[in-house]
């Protein structure tokens, strides 16, 4: 019987330590720090970190863990954020935070654990594109899910849907 009850105490202090260890990989900050920055330039988005949890048509073209191809925008600005809003509001659980002439900003929650993505687009009517950077607020990898996102709205946009 003691032995039970000295392994169920280790049990729960493993666990407990285990819990501790990981809640600063789970710590971020509640906004995100993608906003495009004067400091950066008009229409500059802040670097991918690292981490595979970001993806960015802004990225250098040889990190082919973070960078995506831009979106051909064959509108003007204007229509072009129209199709982009349209294609995002007919996705789950997205709030959009922002968005100005040029710019949109938007936050995507994941269905279980409500995680946050934040994705913005950058409107560039003089290079006819559309870029984009998708990043995760939390942990470390994403499992590629703003990829396949940005992957997902490029199509909806590209085939007109």
């Amino acid at each position: 019987m003691q032995q039970f009850s000295t392994w169920r105490v280790a049990l729960v202090m493993g666990i407990g330590v285990t819990i501790l260890l990981a809640l600063p990989a789970c710590a971020g900050a509640e906004e995100g720090d993608g906003r495009i920055t004067p400091d950066r330039g008009a229409g500059r988005f802040t670097p991918c970190p690292a981490s595979p949890n970001c993806v960015s048509t802004q990225a250098p073209a040889d990190d082919a863990q973070h960078y995506m191809e831009p979106i051909p925008m064959g509108d003007d600005a204007a229509t072009a954020k129209t199709r982009i809003l349209t294609i995002i509001n007919r996705m789950p659980r997205t709030t959009v935070t922002q968005n100005d002439a040029d710019y949109l900003r938007v936050e995507f929650r994941s269905r279980v654990f409500r995680f946050v993505d934040d994705v913005e687009f950058y409107f560039d009517e003089a290079a006819a594109r559309i870029d984009f950077r998708s990043a995760s607020r939390l942990g470390y990898s994403d499992m590629g899910v703003n990829r396949k996102r940005m992957a997902e709205i490029t199509e909806l946009y590209t085939t007109g849907n």
